[in-house]
């Protein structure tokens, strides 16, 4: 859904959006982790799917425990597509319309970044779980603390919808951690590179919420790839930007003036992670991370053409070689890593078992957010975990408009357990 006007930082102030959903928020939400599940639920999950852009590209209609009950979206013509693409004969003109509906469990928020923190608000005090695409929230620290008070005040499923987190070689990444592979996973490096993003800033003559949008307002693509993988929360920051004076840079509503923003981030385990969100410049597009550890490391497909790649240790090697200063040394391992295609394993449905978009990720992120809910667990990405990936961001990008200060990142624990 498209606003008639570009959505300001400033209009998103805690007390407007208390304003708006209410007043204070207060509660507490009993939360239990469980891991990915496949059996069938005794009832269908009823979805409601808004924003008939990026909402298309799930699966929601081919998982067994699920039902597209309604979609919605403000355009006719993004309904008429939702309603195609997923068989649904039932459409809203808004999302204010759609979550009064008695016939609905759950919302799939695929909206305009500014408005997803307003509308998961307004599909919870409606009763209804929600996932919403990234980022959690949007510029601000008060956003985020909006969004963890709202789901502790009505204890329904929240889900981001972050798609890094289940890319295949993320996956990889995930089970070579948990298996202990890397001994020490004592530094990671993570890119999202999207040259050509201008294409997006207007739609029919007017500007977008995107125009001219921060980096690192976009972070979660990246700060998933650590996070998602070792657990670590990101506790200081130190950022720069670039721009090049362009006047989309002089002029938009989140007085964002760079291109491209680098952070360099301490995580809660003494460890540090290189984060690069770039919007311009002579490079390729990617989504990647590599992961180095003291026994071994792994390096997800580089866009110049180089596949994913597994480094051992030196202790681990029997030959020997001479650097080019003539120093001998023990020779790492250098294996070229056949990625498996965890879309195809039992971790899915069988109806779900099948590529989809950004790498294999929709897939996974349908099954894990409606199986949340079948099976009343705790969702992989839930608040704490979206707003782990979120907040970091939002302070990189204060960071960067104070020349690189460094800053501290707040923290969103879950309730601890009895």
């Amino acid at each position: 859904m498209t606003p008639k006007k570009p959505i300001s930082a400033r209009d998103y102030s805690r007390r407007n959006f208390l304003k708006q959903t209410g007043g204070a928020i207060a509660g507490a939400m009993v939360v239990s982790q469980a891991a990915l599940a496949v059996n069938t639920a005794p009832r269908k999950v009823r979805i409601g799917v808004v924003g008939g852009g990026f909402g298309c590209s799930f699966q929601w209609h081919e998982h067994p425990d699920c039902v597209v009950q309604a979609v919605s979206d403000l355009r006719e013509d993004r309904r008429k597509r939702l309603m195609q693409v997923y068989g649904c004969s039932k459409a809203y003109n808004s999302l204010e319309e759609l979550v009064l509906a008695k016939d609905i469990d759950a919302v799939a928020i695929f909206t305009d970044g500014p408005l997803h923190v307003r509308h998961v608000v307004e599909a919870m005090k409606n009763g209804k779980h929600t996932i919403s695409a990234v980022p959690a929230a949007w510029a601000t620290i008060e956003q985020a603390d909006l969004l963890a008070e709202t789901v502790k005040k009505y204890g329904l499923k929240y889900m981001m919808a972050e798609t890094s987190y289940y890319q295949q070689t993320t996956i990889s990444a995930r089970k070579f951690y948990e298996q202990g592979k890397f001994g020490s996973l004592y530094y990671c490096e993570a890119e999202y590179q999207h040259p050509g993003l201008e294409s997006l800033y207007f739609w029919n003559g007017r500007r977008t919420w995107r125009h001219g949008m921060a980096p690192m307002h976009y972070p979660t693509h990246s700060t998933a790839q650590l996070i998602g993988v070792a657990g670590e929360r990101l506790t200081e920051v130190a950022c720069h930007g670039w721009g090049d004076g362009d006047p989309i840079l002089k002029d938009n509503a989140w007085d964002n003036p760079f291109w491209n923003e680098s952070a360099m981030f301490r995580t809660d385990r003494g460890n540090a992670f290189r984060v690069n969100v770039w919007w311009k410049g002579a490079h390729r597009g990617c989504e990647r991370a590599q992961w180095i550890g003291d026994k071994m490391s792994f390096y997800s497909p580089h866009p110049n053409g180089v596949g994913p790649v597994i480094i051992r240790s030196s202790e681990s090697a029997s030959g020997g070689e001479k650097d080019d200063a003539g120093f001998e040394r023990k020779a790492p391992r250098f294996e070229q890593y056949k990625q498996p295609h965890w879309w195809q394993s039992d971790m899915l449905p069988e109806p779900l078992r099948h590529n989809s978009g950004h790498e294999g990720s929709h897939t996974f992120l349908t099954h894990e957010f409606v199986d949340a809910i079948a099976h009343d667990r705790r969702p992989a990405i839930d608040v704490y975990e979206a707003l782990a990936y979120t907040t970091p961001g939002i302070v990189a990008h204060q960071s960067a408009l104070k020349e690189g200060e460094l800053l501290n990142i707040p923290q969103y624990d879950p309730p601890k357990k009895a």
